[in-house]
């Protein structure tokens, strides 16, 4: 049988009206009405990219322009800052355009989720850092993308580029002219768009990808790399009974949404609401969870990266507390050694950290210190960008992983 393209089979459901699960490969059938734009309409998200900046980086990386603009970009930190001079006009432009908020964004609700992240700094770095990070590694299109482009010869780097994007969304002053965020998110925008011209360029990553006429890093996986992050946390913040107010809850999404808005992610795919949120996850998340060999790779050296600061416990421990964040099942997908002992000591003292932590039990657990001294030494590696204490600046990429 001639094999079909996935925008065929896509062309193909849409008229027969075919609906499951949401699968790269399969219709999508999640409705916007669950969407802060509220259309109920049915568009499939891994079939949209980023019409605005595509075409924009296509012509910067084919005339050579990249590096000028990236050592332009090395002193445009703060949203408050003038856009850099030195650029393309057709950059400037473009950054004229979009180097702001959404007409939206509710500043009231983005200072409340400043002060939240503030409050919650402690147990963010940790579910980020070893439940959102290792999560990325069994998500099969994630983790091919990263492994085979420009970064993922240097995971320190990659790490701590990721690290910057995630402390500036963090940061009090996260959407204010003091903070670094959407001048974050515009270069973060505009390397996707660089890493969607390049990646289908490299035989290695064509030789893996699920699909030869997959384009990466489609609203699709920004999507899911938001639930990766986003929902999961706000799940597991749920599920360990931290004290958070509606006003709270719906603050810290409305940061998310307006973050999915400044990386190019259509308004009618954003949740509107954390039950729509779970929702789209459940659907579009889970079904796609699996190992490969480039994310079992890049677990280990994310994993080995906690050997840059003192986190008071044993290399079991930590990979036990990923296990207990994500679930055996992908422990054992990504290899990851057994600690038994460490298991039971977290089973029973981490719920017991968190109820004295809460106010909700009076008792101090025997365990208390441990936990203690590991959720700071994560967040010392969340603050320190997974290599140093200095600031680490997402430059645009101009090729595909070394080699290839």
């Amino acid at each position: 049988m001639q094999n079909l393209s996935r925008r065929r089979v896509l062309t193909i459901g849409a008229a027969l009206g075919l609906v499951g699960v949401a699968d790269p490969s399969k219709a999508w059938a999640w409705s916007s009405s669950g969407s802060i734009a509220a259309t109920d309409t049915v568009t499939d998200p891994w079939g949209v990219w980023d019409d605005a900046t595509d075409p924009l980086l296509v012509d910067l990386l084919e005339n050579g322009q990249i590096p000028g603009v990236n050592t332009a970009f090395e002193k445009w930190v703060d949203n408050g800052d003038a856009l850099p001079s030195g650029i393309p006009a057709a950059l400037t432009t473009y950054l004229q355009a979009h180097n702001r908020l959404p007409s939206w964004a509710d500043q009231t609700k983005l200072d409340r989720a400043a002060q939240f992240n503030k409050r919650m700094s402690m147990y963010l770095f940790l579910l980020y850092g070893l439940g959102s990070g290792i999560m990325s590694t069994v998500i099969p299109r994630e983790a091919r993308n990263v492994y085979w482009s420009e970064g993922g010869a240097v995971m320190k780097s990659r790490a701590a580029k990721t690290f910057t994007y995630g402390y500036d969304l963090s940061a009090v002053d996260a959407f204010k002219p003091t903070g670094h965020f959407v001048v974050t998110s515009n270069k973060t925008r505009l390397t996707h768009a660089a890493v969607r011209h390049l990646l289908p360029q490299s035989p290695h990553w064509r030789a893996v990808t699920d699909d030869q006429d997959f384009i990466p890093i489609s609203n699709g996986d920004i999507l899911i790399t938001f639930h990766s992050l986003g929902t999961f946390v706000h799940g597991k913040l749920k599920s360990w009974g931290i004290r958070m107010s509606a006003a709270e809850e719906e603050a810290f999404l409305h940061m998310w949404q307006v973050a999915l808005h400044l990386l190019g992610v259509r308004d009618d795919f954003i949740p509107a609401t954390w039950a729509a949120a779970r929702a789209q996850s459940q659907y579009a998340l889970t079904p796609l969870l699996a190992p490969t060999p480039e994310g079992i790779d890049l677990a280990d050296i994310l994993l080995g990266l906690t050997s840059q600061v003192d986190l008071g416990v044993t290399k079991g421990f930590q990979r036990e507390f990923a296990r207990y964040l994500l679930g055996d099942q992908v422990g054992n997908w990504l290899r990851l050694p057994r600690d038994y002992a460490s298991r039971a000591i977290i089973e029973v003292g981490w719920p017991a950290y968190v109820a004295f932590r809460e106010g909700t039990s009076g008792i101090i657990p025997t365990t208390y210190s441990l936990f203690d001294q590991f959720i700071r030494g994560v967040a010392m590696l969340f603050l320190n960008n997974g290599t140093s204490a200095t600031y680490t600046p997402i430059t645009i990429p101009t090729g595909n992983r070394a080699g290839t």
